[in-house]
């Protein structure tokens, strides 16, 4: 019974670590700080780098589109491949599983080793 509730505790982490920055600050600190599981850790890696990346490009999508605002649009609609990720991890989330997200999930597990 305990090992079904820590698969639960780490599935609930896992599931709310996508649900914005906000999300992510909840799951690591009120719920996964006195529970941790590797479904969840997991998670919380993955999420985060995902977050880092998303902020990063939108600052520079911003910049570009001050600048030359026709190639800003253009390149904004690439930012569609955050969108995509994040349903993909989201779905592994909710399935218990972990699966990496293409393009950044491997380097999310060695960056982030101590979450």
């Amino acid at each position: 019974m305990e090992a079904q509730n820590n698969v639960d505790n780490g599935k609930t982490t896992a599931i709310v670590s996508y649900i914005t920055i906000i999300g992510w600050l909840i799951a690591y600190f009120a719920m996964h700080q006195n529970n941790k599981t590797s479904l969840g850790s997991y998670h919380l890696r993955q999420t985060l780098l995902l977050f880092i990346c998303a902020i990063v490009y939108q600052i520079v999508i911003t910049v570009i589109t001050m600048a030359v605002p026709a190639i800003g649009l253009i390149l904004s609609l690439v930012g569609l491949v955050f969108l995509v990720l994040w349903i993909m991890g989201l779905i592994s989330a909710i399935n218990g599983q972990e699966k990496p997200m293409p393009l950044i999930g491997e380097k999310a597990q060695e960056i982030f080793k101590n979450i």
